[in-house]
């Protein structure tokens, strides 16, 4: 069995079940929301305005509505929620805190307000999702207001993945949390940021007015937005001495057209049993393994595969041709084999591989302990007793996760 959030919360749906528990205490077991990203769009200076654009998963196993909390202190209008598989508008109505409680959300603040959206349909078992777009205007003046001729925003934000952007005519000249900052199309200045810290990120920036060129930049397509990057893998490692570990990794296609997911086996890696499935629907997706000669004899020639060699290998899952304004939510699952990277040396497991995401975890084998890791990293433990290591990158480049880990010792009476 694999584990990751969504996954336990559907294992402890069932436990709960089997014990008797009640319906509240199954749910509130189950996180419901995850993959969020926020993108604040400051509005005219002075009006205290801006525009929240939210992308969030819905990840509780049944669960047919979902619920934003509206910020107290701030006033929301102009509300508008999309289907992001399908790109269709959903129903949704704003409910006190108490009506939330008893529709959906038995741990909701009874002195808060929701919007509670009517997903497009019941969020899948083991691992699904249900994908939503939430707009909508705030105004507080609190967290967006004046100072002199500078403008500043000022608020606490708790989701992990974030983006604000200045309005036109303004230019950026004091930012205290680290963060990636790109001159968009239209020439606003975008300030982005993926938090990965277990608190909130206490985000001030500070802008003045001010003109800059909006020409491209000589350095384009060397910006892309950490933050709002989409794939997440996860390795669960088998005993050491084997040498394999299966995965999965998910990733949200949204180009018009494409109808399929190539995933390069990388060398020096053995792939087997692929598998995959649409988070979205759940139902399964295709796997066909192709090498070398196979490749060309496909038709597929395609720059993530690069020039094609005996010893190239590729995973192919096909899925039906997106239209516009869809999108689709993969999960693809391998069990990979690398001597190279993942062994036993003398009483150590040893693991040593670049890890590319934004969001990597790794579980260790029964019984492994962490040992020694040269990258930072999150530690927790999964409900079945195993380690789990979260490498956590909002910068964009590789990490090089070594690690080490030892059997543990049973304790001594």
């Amino acid at each position: 069995m694999k584990w990751d959030a969504r996954s336990f919360g559907a294992l402890i749906g069932a436990v709960s079940l089997a014990l008797g528990w009640g319906a509240s205490a199954q749910v509130l077991r189950q996180p419901q929301e995850a993959n969020g990203y926020t993108r604040y769009e400051l509005l005219a200076p002075g009006s205290a305005k801006f525009r929240i654009i939210y992308d969030i998963s819905a990840v509780r196993s049944g669960a047919s509505a979902f619920f934003n909390p509206i910020r107290k202190g701030s006033v929301a209008s102009d509300e508008k929620v999309t289907d992001l598989a399908t790109g269709q508008p959903l129903k949704f109505a704003q409910v006190s805190g108490e009506s939330a409680r008893t529709t959906g959300l038995p741990e909701a603040d009874s002195g808060s307000d929701y919007i509670r959206v009517d997903l497009a349909h019941a969020v899948p078992a083991d691992g699904g999702e249900a994908r939503i777009l939430i707009e909508k205007t705030y105004e507080d003046a609190k967290s967006y207001r004046i100072e002199g001729k500078d403008i500043i925003f000022d608020r606490g934000l708790g989701i992990k993945k974030n983006a604000v952007v200045l309005p036109a005519g303004y230019v950026l000249v004091a930012c205290n949390y680290p963060s990636q900052v790109t001159q968009e199309a239209d020439g606003r200045i975008r300030v982005s940021f993926f938090n990965v810290t277990p608190g909130e990120a206490p985000l001030k920036l500070r802008a003045t007015p001010g003109a800059i060129s909006s020409t491209p930049t000589s350095v384009k397509g060397k910006f892309g937005e950490r933050a709002k990057q989409t794939r997440d893998i996860v390795y669960f490692l088998q005993p050491p001495q084997t040498h394999a570990f299966d995965l999965y990794h998910d990733y949200t296609e949204e180009r018009a057209g494409v109808s399929r997911y190539i995933n390069v086996v990388r060398p020096g890696s053995v792939a087997t049993n692929p598998s995959a499935r649409n988070l979205d629907t759940g139902e399964p997706i295709a796997a066909v393994h192709l090498k070398g000669a196979e490749i060309t004899k496909a038709g597929i020639d395609d720059p993530e595969v690069g020039k094609v060699t005996p010893q190239t290998e590729i995973v192919v899952f096909n899925f039906k041709p997106l239209k516009p304004n869809q999108s689709i939510r993969l999960r693809m699952s391998e069990t990979y084999t690398d001597p190279g990277r993942y062994k036993l040396v003398g009483d150590e497991l040893v693991f040593d591989r670049t890890l590319g995401r934004a969001n990597n975890a790794v579980v260790l084998p029964k019984g492994w302990m962490l040992s020694n890791s040269s990258a930072p990293v999150v530690v927790s433990r999964t409900e079945d007793g195993r380690i789990r290591l979260d490498f956590n990158n909002p910068r964009p480049d590789e990490i090089e996760a070594l690690f080490t880990a030892k059997l543990m010792n049973p304790p001594k009476d």
